[in-house]
């Protein structure tokens, strides 16, 4: 049971989780463990996960997905019933109205929907994965220069669930370098799974950029893929001008996160998503929603 903080309502939700009886037998079980470390984590698995969501007759699984997760498809910019396949639904895109980045210039905007945990004054050396699990910035880089960058700076993670909208943008004008693709697993991105395998950000397939931003300076933006996310899919133009709310990427079918680390004294997070990190709650967030401010940015955020 996982709870997440509704900053709407003031109160906690319960997360319904996809696939959450299997994730348990997988990650708790002794069967299970052995089928995760055999087959679950590697390429091919997701590989033919991956390659029957591209196909037409994967369409078939939709409308129960819709029912039986609530989403909203008056949001979405293509029309229920002409989805190709389930990896074309999964990787939706919404209409600019449903996640606007309109806010005053200097506020931090969440860069994707998701769950979100936040820390500040980090020690690259020892970055918290989950209570009780951390990891090495510099290993999950593979580049130990480039980690030492964002000592005492801000870290957050934005959990993605696979009933989430999958597509991930830019917070601020600015540029991007182009990716750097660092190979590995596929680990499930799920607290059940990040509670039991050490390092696991450090273990999955991910990729880094460095967004260069006019109010935030340069942020390191990570993806990492997971079970079942084949492939993270780079759609912006590395090195160009680029205009906050633009489009950087989306994840194909699977659960996924999106990590990004701010250097010292640039970026002030909201108390209130602190406070429930503090306390091990995630925060539910939209993209376009307000989640802190530049250190000397817009007073009204």
């Amino acid at each position: 049971m996982i709870k997440i903080y509704n900053r709407k309502t003031g109160e906690y939700d319960l997360e319904k989780v996809a696939g959450g009886r299997l994730l348990n037998a997988l990650y708790k079980t002794g069967p299970g463990k052995l089928g995760l470390e055999l087959l679950i984590k590697r390429k091919i698995y997701s590989a033919l996960t991956g390659f029957f969501c591209d196909l037409p007759l994967s369409k078939g699984s939709i409308a129960g997905f819709v029912r039986n997760f609530s989403i909203d498809m008056t949001e979405c910019e293509t029309e229920p019933g002409s989805f190709k396949s389930f990896n074309d639904f999964f990787a939706r895109k919404l209409k600019k109205t449903a996640r606007p980045f309109d806010k005053p210039a200097g506020c931090l905007m969440s860069p994707g929907d998701g769950r979100l945990q936040a820390w500040t004054d980090i020690n690259p050396g020892s970055i918290l994965q989950i209570k009780g699990m951390n990891y090495s910035l510099a290993e999950l880089l593979q580049n130990d220069k480039l980690a030492k960058e964002y000592d005492g700076g801000t870290y957050m993670i934005l959990r993605l669930c696979p009933v989430d909208y999958h597509r991930f943008h830019f917070f601020d004008n600015g540029s991007c370098s182009a990716p750097v693709k660092v190979k590995g697993e596929y680990y499930s991105v799920n607290p059940v799974a990040l509670e039991r395998i050490p390092e696991l950000y450090c273990r999955n397939k991910r990729e880094y950029s460095i967004f260069r931003t006019d109010n935030f300076g340069e942020v390191l933006y990570a993806e990492v893929g997971a079970t079942s996310v084949g492939t993270i899919i780079q759609t912006y133009t590395p090195d160009s001008r680029l205009e906050r709310g633009e489009e950087k990427g989306y994840f194909k079918f699977g659960g996924s996160t999106v990590l990004l680390f701010f250097k010292k004294g640039r970026v002030v997070i909201d108390k209130e998503i602190l406070e429930q990190t503090a306390s091990g709650f995630e925060t539910r967030v939209l993209a376009g929603d307000t989640i802190g401010k530049a250190l000397n940015g817009a007073k009204i955020c």
